[in-house]
């Protein structure tokens, strides 16, 4: 009788240990749902650095020259320069 006793409380011990390992805090699921949500982060500052790098070699090349700054307002201001002709080509 005794041993049947201590048998169903190890058991309902590896049960409770169980749903604690799988459910409980630190659990695997919420381990995964970290997991998840790091990799998400990560992904995110990698896309942010990549435009930091492309905004910072456009503020660099504006920095260096009047060829960028001129080019930016030919295409997208559609300026033009003292003494030069527009010539707009319909298709």
């Amino acid at each position: 009788m005794n041993m049947k006793i201590l048998l169903a409380i190890i058991f309902l011990l590896v049960i409770l240990l169980q749903y604690r390992l799988w459910y409980g805090d630190g659990g695997i699921e919420e381990i995964k749902a970290d997991q998840q949500r790091l990799d998400d982060l990560k992904e995110q500052v990698e896309e942010k650095r990549e435009r930091n790098e492309a905004l910072y070699a456009e503020v660099e090349d504006l920095r260096k020259g009047q060829e960028a700054l001129e080019e930016r307002a030919r295409d997208e201001l559609g300026m033009i320069r003292e003494g030069e002709t527009f010539f707009q080509v319909l298709e």
